[in-house]
Order: C-alpha cells, then structure tokens, then sequence
C-alpha cells in the first residue's frame, strides 16, 4: 500500500504544480474555453488523488480490492486528466485523443461504484 500512498501524494503535488501553472503560465496563451477544460483536468486529479489516499486507509476494504481500486484510480486520472492536458493545449490533435477522456472518466467512476460495491460486500458492518 506504500506505493499507493507515494502515487496519491505525487499525483495531488502535481495536480498543484499543473493548477498553477495553468492560472499563470496558460492564462495568456489558451482561449477560456481551453483554460476551463485544463482546470477540469487538474480538479479531477487532485479529487481523485485524495480518494486514493482515502482508498488506501479504508478498514473495511480488503487489501486486494483497495489494490484493484488503485489501479483503476490510478489509470483513470492518467487517462482522463492526461489527456485533457494534451488536448487544451493542442500539443495532441482531439482526432488522435478524443476516446481516452470519456474512457479515463468511466474509470473514475468504476472506482467509485467498486468502493461502494466492495463495502456492501462485507459482512461486518461499519458502526461494529
């Protein structure tokens, strides 16, 4: 789980760095329309950086679903806001791009809905 820790720590550091350097360095050179996009892409990995820290502490999660949980966090924000980062600025046409945000974004909600899908599973309950 250590690595995981690392992971949501750097992910949420970088999430930081990338936030603002895009309300300092980008503000001038991408229209509003792009700059919003870049921010959706930075507030969607710093949220999904802290339910991977949060991921990892759950007691009632067992250690291979929090892993299985991780993974799939840890390629959504890669695939969701990585991509965004890519497209707002155009260094990447959409046309090369344009399915890996959607699929990054179903990732992320996959990772929700097993977290709720594994805590249902337990037979201990919360309050015990």
């Amino acid at each position: 789980m250590k690595k995981y820790i690392v992971l949501a720590a750097l992910s949420g550091a970088t999430s930081v760095g990338l936030g603002a350097f895009g309300a300092h360095g980008l503000r001038n050179v991408l229209s509003e329309t792009a700059l919003n996009s870049f921010a959706t892409g930075v507030r969607y990995q710093a949220i999904h950086s802290l339910l991977l820290l949060i991921v990892v502490m759950l007691p009632i999660i067992s250690i291979s679903q929090k892993r299985k949980i991780a993974n799939i966090l840890i390629a959504g924000i890669a695939m969701f806001s990585g991509s965004i980062y890519l497209l707002a600025p155009g260094l990447v046409a959409a046309k090369y791009l344009w399915f890996v945000t959607p699929l990054g974004g179903t990732l992320l909600l996959a990772a929700w809905l097993m977290i709720a899908f594994y805590t249902l599973k337990q037979k201990t309950t919360l309050d015990s």
